[in-house]
């Protein structure tokens, strides 16, 4: 018999992208955070600020891939 997955499976190539997106997301929040403390001359401040959203952007970003590949 065939095989009964549905087509909305992980497969390795979905869980490589998922660890980019993270990753992509924080590197994005710390450079950005960097730059305006550079311009603005604060820091850290806008560099952990920077980091927060980048984690928190990167966990929704990642909770949602994963409820859409998970859905029924």
């Amino acid at each position: 018999m065939a095989d009964e997955r549905s087509d909305n499976s992980l497969r390795g190539r979905d869980l490589a992208g998922l660890g980019g997106l993270l990753a992509g997301a924080v590197v994005v929040g710390t450079v950005l955070g960097l730059v305006i403390d550079n311009q603005a001359g604060t820091a850290p401040v806008f560099t952990l600020i920077g980091v927060g959203l980048g984690i928190v952007s990167g966990g929704i970003g990642f909770w949602l891939k994963v409820r859409d590949a998970l859905r029924p």
